[in-house]
């Protein structure tokens, strides 16, 4: 007869000579140590070891440490969602009275804890034009602690000027945060031009099947890397074991899904560009690009899997176009291993205005488009067969 009293006590590993090829998933919440100065030498840094999974866990260190390999970093922090790392940067650096300057492009929810939420703890706000480094020098101020770009903006594709960005950092003593989301360190290596932190949307490109919600944010002083943690740590913004272990089989096709989603979204650019009925297509590589210069300088020669394009007509036609493109999922997302379409007004930019989306060039007939892996003659005969849809509505 089994002794019921034996259920409730945990089974010790199985022991093997051999060892698993998969990484193992870990979803324990807690580990136990054998003594209290076990556990005192574990928080004290003189061992490694786990204790309390907010606090981190062996498969958010596995993950980590692949991303910290891919940007040239060390000490890379897991964080259950892009905007965590966001989050935990931004309130890990800042305290009352610091200014921040950031670009007027980033990720829209990026810019509403930039606008709304950091100004209630006292931190101050400006935003500048990435691409101009005038509009960005203008924007400083004796107290500004943090300069906060993206590489490439969303949803425009502009490029901004990292290099005088880095320089103008370096000037002033601000800490230059690099989001790396859109470009990922197969185009682009903020380490190397000047950044002190570094931060991704593990969710996107990375792991690469939208199954997954997790950040990453890793930063050169290690001061800066305790207070992030620290924040991170505290405020719970830690990842899940089971989504970093599928962000780290993510990663294993990461450099082969990037080559061929950027070799595609370079032809259905040009397929797009073509087209009746198309007033303009945004892409890095192409010569009517308004920064195509400067991505030529620091986008290692790519483009990237991202691009944007504008019909003629309105909310109408862009309602026609989503209709029409039945095998394209219409979705505020980026990144996938299959091709995604989005429509920034009634998605992205949805709060701002009219005059706002269109001084930044977004009218209703904008899509931006997360180029996948499909065989690029079904993309551009989907595309093609889609935007003719919209022209007859």
């Amino acid at each position: 007869m089994t002794d019921k009293k034996t259920l409730v006590r945990r089974t010790p590993w199985p022991q093997s000579q051999s060892r698993a090829v998969g990484t193992p998933l870990q979803p324990s919440v807690v580990y136990a140590a054998d003594t209290p100065d076990a556990l005192d030498d574990q928080y004290e840094g003189r061992t490694k070891g786990y204790a309390y999974a907010r606090e981190g866990h062996p498969n958010a260190d596995v993950l980590a440490q692949k991303i910290d390999q891919m940007e040239g970093a060390e000490g890379g922090i897991i964080t259950s969602s892009g905007m965590g790392a966001v989050g935990a940067c931004l309130l890990g650096l800042l305290k009352a009275g610091d200014h921040v300057v950031a670009g007027n492009q980033l990720y829209g929810r990026s810019l509403r804890m930039l606008k709304e939420d950091l100004p209630k703890y006292g931190v101050q706000t400006s935003f500048a034009d990435p691409t101009d480094i005038t509009s960005m020098r203008a924007a400083l101020r004796d107290n500004t602690k943090l300069i906060l770009v993206e590489v490439i903006s969303n949803p425009t594709l502009r490029i901004a000027d990292m290099t005088g960005i880095a320089a103008m950092a370096k000037e002033c003593g601000a800490i230059l945060v690099v989001d790396n989301t859109f470009t990922t360190p197969r185009a682009y290596l903020p380490f190397e031009n000047g950044a002190d932190v570094v931060l991704h949307s593990v969710t996107k490109l990375l792991a690469g099947h939208s199954d997954v919600t997790l950040g990453y944010v890793a930063a050169k002083d290690p001061a800066h890397r305790k207070a992030i943690f620290d924040c991170a740590v505290t405020f719970g913004f830690t990842g899940s074991p089971f989504d970093c272990w599928l962000a780290e089989r993510g990663l294993y096709s990461f450099d082969l899904r990037y080559e061929r989603a950027e070799q595609n979204a370079e032809q259905l650019a040009e397929a797009l560009a073509g087209l009746k009925g198309v007033k303009k297509v945004l892409y890095p590589t192409r010569s009517d690009h308004p920064d195509h210069n400067r991505a030529s300088e620091i986008l290692q020669a790519g483009g990237a899997n991202m691009l944007s394009f504008e019909i003629e007509g309105g909310r109408a036609q862009a309602n026609a176009l989503t209709q029409a493109a039945t095998n394209i999922a219409f979705a505020p997302t980026l990144g996938d291993i299959g091709t995604t379409l989005s429509h920034p007004p009634s998605s992205s930019h949805r709060a701002l205005s009219e005059e706002e989306r269109a001084s930044l060039g977004i009218s209703e007939g904008f899509f931006r488009v997360s180029v996948g892996v499909e065989p690029i003659e079904l993309l551009i005969e989907e595309f093609t067969a889609a935007i003719k849809a919209s022209q007859l509505s």
